[in-house]
């Protein structure tokens, strides 16, 4: 009946924006192609989206009106975050004995694009009120991104403790949290200007990984077979190990608004592979490739993918 309308009206939100969001990537692929953009060009965006567009949309996810409700919600997601990186981290741990991944394949089964994917999705599906809670997955995922995953990459093992704690998305969460804490809102002008760099968030990432793959022959990169593995762990293993899980915990009556706050973790969960491990890769070096190879075919699959993973949790709550 009703429920089931909603299910699907959901689930076809969830699918019609991310639609959206690969129209984005294909323009930044067809800009390369056509010669309008190198592919090189995309990482001045790359720095815009991780540098300045990021820690606004954190600082205005966390401009609102600080309830019990709210702060236990937090509390909530911050939980089932940090569950969900235990078992993923775990899990690929021991999977790798079997599948021998490398370091690009390992990262992007581990790390989602929780940031630029989720933040826009979850506002626009769930609305803008339950933004605030993927920061909890983001901040999780930014430690470790920045400590487990620069490591992992660069293959180095020593960490960068000032670049972790200076890492602005880092920062932005610490301000946004102090902001929420306080109960400060910023002035009208300061805080429109912060929301617009918010909003670029989505078109910005999306523009960046379709230039990363303007000079890839897209014919090859579907005949290669190690990608649909790992697209597999990243897209359908792991998050309905998540649909149970957070069903189970849903139904133990944990806070009023359980079932949103776990599906935007959810959500977080079952994106596709980060574009940061693109960004890393290109940050060090590494098979850039090979990356953004991972990342387009993880977007395409997830059109299909997302939806399905939030009609099952809807079923199984």
């Amino acid at each position: 009946g009703k429920r089931g309308y909603r299910i699907m009206e959901l689930s076809l939100l969830l699918a019609e924006q991310i639609l959206a969001m690969f129209l984005t990537m294909a323009v930044g692929f067809f800009v390369v192609k056509i010669g309008l953009f190198q592919e090189t060009d995309g990482k001045v965006i790359s720095n815009l989206v991780v540098y300045i567009c990021s820690p606004c949309i954190i600082i205005d996810s966390f401009q609102i009106e600080m309830t019990d409700d709210k702060v236990r919600g937090l509390l909530l997601a911050v939980i089932a975050a940090i569950f969900v990186h235990i078992v993923m981290l775990a899990g690929t741990w021991i999977l790798n004995h079997i599948f021998h991944f490398n370091s690009i394949e390992k990262a992007s089964i581990i790390y989602t694009n929780a940031g630029y994917l989720i933040i826009p999705l979850v506002g626009a599906v769930l609305g803008s009120e339950w933004v605030f809670y993927t920061t909890a997955f983001i901040l999780v995922q930014t430690v470790l991104m920045w400590t487990h995953c620069t490591c992992l990459i660069s293959e180095s093992r020593q960490k960068d403790w000032k670049k972790i704690l200076f890492n602005p998305n880092i920062v932005a969460m610490l301000l946004g949290l102090l902001l929420f804490l306080f109960r400060v809102q910023l002035p009208g002008v300061i805080a429109s200007c912060v929301s617009g760099f918010g909003q670029m968030i989505s078109p910005a990432s999306m523009l960046v990984i379709g230039m990363a793959i303007g000079n890839v022959d897209l014919k090859w990169v579907f005949t290669q077979k190690r990608p649909y593995l790992i697209c597999f762990f990243r897209l359908i293993f792991y998050p309905i190990l998540g649909v149970i899980g957070f069903g189970i915990l849903g139904q133990m009556g944990i806070h009023p608004d359980a079932e949103y706050i776990l599906m935007v973790v959810l959500l977080a969960t079952a994106a596709p592979a980060a574009a940061m491990v693109t960004q890393l890769a290109q940050l060090y070096n590494k098979d850039v490739k090979y990356a953004s190879v991972i990342n387009v075919m993880s977007v395409i699959f997830c059109i299909v993918t997302m939806p399905v993973m939030v009609m099952l949790y809807e079923m199984f709550y």
